[in-house]
C-alpha cells in the first residue's frame, strides 16, 4: 500500500518548522519508532533550511519549497520506506561535490558549519542530490522504518 503527499511552501525561516512536522505527521502512516521520526525531523529540517539559507538567501516569500513523499509498506508488515524529495527553485549549486563535503558552507562570511548534507546522508538510508545552475536543488533521501530492532529484516 502506497500513500502520496506534496506540499508547497514559501522559503521563509518560519516555515522550516511546519515542513519538518508536516513529514513526521504524513510518516506516521508507517508506525516509525522515536528514533525514526526524529531521524526524519532532523533530515528535513536540513533540507528545508538548506533552501532558505542558501538557495534563495533573500527571504523573498514568492520563493518556494515543494516537499513531496510517498510513503511505501506492505499490508500486514511492520516495515516501510519512506521517500522525501525537497525542491528548490534557486540558484543551484556549481561543485555538488564540494557542496556535499562536510563543512562546506556556500556563506563563508557567516558562522555555519555547513549545508547539512552530511547530516541528512547520517539519518537517512539513501540520499542524493541534483542540481542545476540557475534552476534550483532537488534533496533525495529514503528512510526505511521498521529496522530499529530488526536491520536484518528489510530488503536492500
Amino acid at each position: 500500500m502506497n500513500n502520496y503527499m506534496k506540499l508547497e511552501i514559501s522559503a521563509l525561516g518560519e516555515n522550516e518548522s511546519f515542513a519538518r512536522s508536516a513529514v513526521a505527521a504524513f510518516a506516521l502512516y508507517l508506525n516509525p519508532s522515536l528514533t525514526e521520526l526524529s531521524d526524519i525531523k532532523t533530515a528535513v529540517s536540513e533540507a528545508v533550511t538548506n533552501c532558505i539559507v542558501h538557495a534563495y538567501r533573500h527571504g523573498n516569500e514568492r520563493d518556494k519549497i515543494v516537499i513531496e513523499c510517498q510513503a511505501e509498506k506492505e499490508e500486514n508488515s511492520p516495515f516501510g520506506q519512506l521517500h522525501i524529495e525537497i525542491t528548490d527553485y534557486g540558484c543551484g549549486i556549481d561543485d555538488l561535490e564540494r557542496a556535499i563535503s562536510p563543512f562546506y558552507t556556500t556563506l563563508t562570511e557567516e558562522e555555519r558549519s555547513g549545508m547539512g548534507f552530511t547530516i541528512m546522508q547520517t539519518f537517512t538510508d539513501k540520499f542524493s542530490v541534483e542540481s542545476e545552475k540557475g534552476r534550483g536543488t532537488k534533496v533525495k533521501m529514503v528512510k526505511k522504518i521498521g529496522i530499529d530492532g530488526n536491520k536484518e529484516a528489510v530488503k536492500e
